[in-house]
C-alpha cells in the first residue's frame, strides 16, 4: 500500500484555497448576521453606529414593535396563507400537467407542450395582464389573485415531466391490471416516488410566494397586503415607521431598525425550511434535469 505523500506547493494551495473560500463565506454571510445583532440592539443604541460582532445593548424593542403592529401581523397571516395554498396548488397542478404530457399516446400532446413553451419566451405585458386579471377576471381584492395566475409554471414542468419520464412503465402497468384508473395511479403511485422533484418544486413555488410584493400591490387591497409590501413600504418611507410607533405609543425604536427586525422576520422563515427541503433538492434536480 502505497502512502500518499503531499508536496509543500499542493499543502500551500489548499491553505490558500481554504483561507480564500473562508473570506467568501464571511462577505456573504456577515451583512445578514449584521442585519440580526443590530435588529436585536437597542435603537437608539445602533443609532451611534458601531455594532458590529454581537449587540452591544441587548433589546426587543423593535420586535415588540413590529408583533404589536396589527397591519404587520395581518401581513403575515397573508403571507403565510399565500404560501402555503399557492406551493399546494402550483405543484398538484404543474405535476398534472405534466404526467399528462408525460404519455405519448395523448391526444394533442404536441399542441399542449408547443402552447406551455410558447410562454417562456413571450410575454403579453403588464397592462395586458392587469387587464385580464384585475378587469375580466375580478380577481382585485380576491385571495385567489394569488393562487391562480401562478398554478403553472413552464420550467418546473419541464423538470416534473423529465422525473416522471424515468419511472418504470411496469409500476404504472402492474397497477391498472389491478384495476388502478389513472387518477389512482397519479395520486397513490406517481407521486409518492417523485417527493424528491415534488419538494424541489414545492421550494421553488414557496420562495417565490414568500418573496413577491409586485402582485400585492397592483392586485391584493389593504386586506390583502404581504409582508414583504410592507417591507417595501417601510423601506420606502421612514414616516410610516415615525406614524406606528408614535400610535403604538413606542418612542424609543427607530425607522431603520424596524427596518431591519422586519427583514428578519421576513427572512427566517423561508430559510429555516431549507434544512427541511435540502436532502430533497440536490437529488430532485439532478435527476430531474438528467434523466429521459
Amino acid at each position: 500500500m502505497h502512502t500518499f505523500h503531499r508536496t509543500p506547493g499542493e499543502k500551500l494551495f489548499d491553505a490558500a484555497n481554504v483561507a480564500l473560500l473562508a473570506l467568501v463565506a464571511f462577505a456573504t454571510l456577515y451583512p445578514f448576521y449584521n442585519i440580526l445583532i443590530t435588529s436585536l440592539n437597542d435603537p437608539i443604541d445602533a443609532a451611534r453606529g458601531g455594532v458590529t460582532f454581537w449587540p452591544r445593548v441587548f433589546s426587543l424593542e423593535n420586535y415588540k414593535m413590529v408583533f404589536r403592529d396589527e397591519s404587520i401581523l395581518s401581513a403575515f397571516f397573508v403571507t403565510v396563507a399565500r404560501t402555503l395554498v399557492g406551493t399546494a396548488c402550483a405543484v398538484l397542478f404543474t405535476s398534472a400537467f405534466a404526467y399528462g404530457v408525460s404519455k405519448p399516446d395523448l391526444l394533442g400532446r404536441k399542441l399542449f407542450l408547443m402552447m406551455a413553451i410558447v410562454t417562456m419566451y413571450f410575454h403579453g405585458g403588464l397592462i395586458p395582464e392587469y387587464l385580464l386579471i384585475a378587469k375580466y377576471l375580478h380577481l382585485k381584492g380576491n385571495f385567489l389573485v394569488y393562487v391562480l395566475p401562478t398554478l403553472f409554471n413552464v420550467f418546473n414542468a419541464i423538470i416534473i415531466l423529465t422525473f416522471f419520464r424515468g419511472i418504470p412503465k411496469e409500476m404504472e402497468e402492474s397497477a391498472k391490471v389491478d384495476g388502478a384508473n389513472d387518477l389512482i395511479v397519479f395520486f397513490r403511485l406517481v407521486l409518492p416516488v417523485s417527493k424528491p422533484v415534488l419538494a424541489t418544486v414545492a421550494l421553488f413555488n414557496a420562495v417565490f410566494h414568500w418573496n413577491s410584493w409586485f402582485d400585492a400591490m397592483l392586485y391584493g387591497g389593504p386586506d390583502l397586503r404581504t409582508l414583504q409590501q410592507i417591507l417595501m413600504q417601510i423601506i420606502s418611507s421612514n414616516s410610516n415607521v415615525s406614524l406606528i410607533a408614535s400610535n403604538l405609543g413606542m418612542k424609543t425604536v427607530t425607522a431603520e431598525s424596524v427596518k431591519l427586525a422586519t427583514m428578519v422576520i421576513t427572512t427566517l422563515p423561508i430559510v429555516f425550511s431549507y434544512p427541511f427541503l435540502q436532502k430533497y433538492f440536490v437529488k430532485g434536480i439532478m435527476i430531474g434535469s438528467v434523466k429521459g
